[in-house]
């Protein structure tokens, strides 16, 4: 800390003049400024905001989750705050919520909420889907218990999105690798399948590792492998995927590779095939936003063609 600062504070202690103030500094908030020589990074906006907030917000949701050392969180990112300002400016987002001394800590020297209230926080405020890739990206950072994000729920009974967190809260799983995997967990389960057990160890039958699968079910032997853009860019990667999956067949696993195109009812109906194939008789139902996914897929599909 401390290349952030508050300029009339900054002024008034002497720590730079006026001048220098305009010259080397850029304005990130109303009387906040950070370097020019350096475009400010999201734990520069992140310490901007708590400054703003006159030192008295705190960082939760998606912010909090980056501080706790979250994945697949972009820099440019609004900061959340708990922090009572109605008309916060562009990049901060203020919520005039409680918090319990107990449901923040010190991060580098920021107040941000703990894990299971940022948890408690990310279920409330982002959508469903994204909620789950959230809630399993913190899960895989700093992991937290489920139990005090529920009881934080009984704490705050009726806080705003405590439905769609509690709805959510039972699919999380820290295993998953990226969001696109946990979104592809979620279509299946709401489909109807058993809840699949993620990045399940493979060894051939001389006890040799073969491959971590992203998810799916050990006694059927059937899993998804969400394949992401560096499986498809990546040379060697690609060429390592191509010869582990005749093995894992070899090995009795069928396995579904997908990617961000696929369309997910044919997934749907290819894993109950291979489900029903090796002794499971659930019922399935196609979730409906899995036909709009399907819609998006097939524009996508064409657009590429014509390209």
């Amino acid at each position: 800390m401390g290349d952030i600062i508050i300029g009339t504070e900054a002024v008034a202690n002497g720590v730079v003049t006026r001048y220098e103030l305009q010259r080397f500094y850029r304005p990130i908030f109303t009387n906040v400024h950070a370097p020019r020589l350096a475009a400010p990074t999201l734990r520069d906006r992140t310490e901007a905001a708590w400054l703003y907030s006159k030192r008295a917000g705190i960082v939760t949701g998606l912010t909090a989750a980056a501080l706790h050392g979250s994945k697949w969180i972009n820099a440019d990112i609004d900061i959340e705050l708990i922090y009572n300002c109605p008309r916060a400016p562009k990049g901060i987002i203020a919520r005039n919520e409680r918090i319990a001394p107990d449901e923040w800590q010190h991060v580098g020297g920021i107040p941000v909420t703990t894990p299971a209230r940022t948890a408690f926080d990310l279920g409330r405020y982002r959508p469903e889907h994204d909620a789950l890739a959230r809630l399993d990206a913190l899960m895989a950072s700093r992991p937290y218990s489920i139990e005090d994000v529920l009881l934080l729920a009984k704490r705050y009974k009726g806080a705003r999105g405590a439905a769609r967190l509690k709805a959510v809260l039972p699919y999380v799983d820290g295993g998953a690798e990226s969001p696109r995997e946990s979104w592809w967990r979620k279509v299946i389960l709401d489909a109807g399948f058993p809840t699949p057990r993620t990045q399940i160890p493979v060894a051939d039958h001389d006890g040799r590792h073969v491959r971590f699968l992203d998810f799916g079910w050990e006694t059927f032997k059937v899993a998804l492998e969400y394949d992401g853009d560096q499986h498809q860019t990546d040379r060697r990667q690609y060429l390592k995927d191509r010869r582990v999956m005749p093995v894992l067949r070899r090995l009795g696993w069928h396995v579904t590779a997908v990617v961000k195109e696929d369309d997910p009812v044919a997934v749907i109906q290819t894993l109950s095939q291979a489900m029903r194939t090796r002794g499971w008789h659930g019922p399935i139902q196609i979730p409906r936003y899995a036909f709009s996914a399907r819609l998006r897929a097939a524009t996508a599909a064409r657009q590429q063609k014509c390209e």
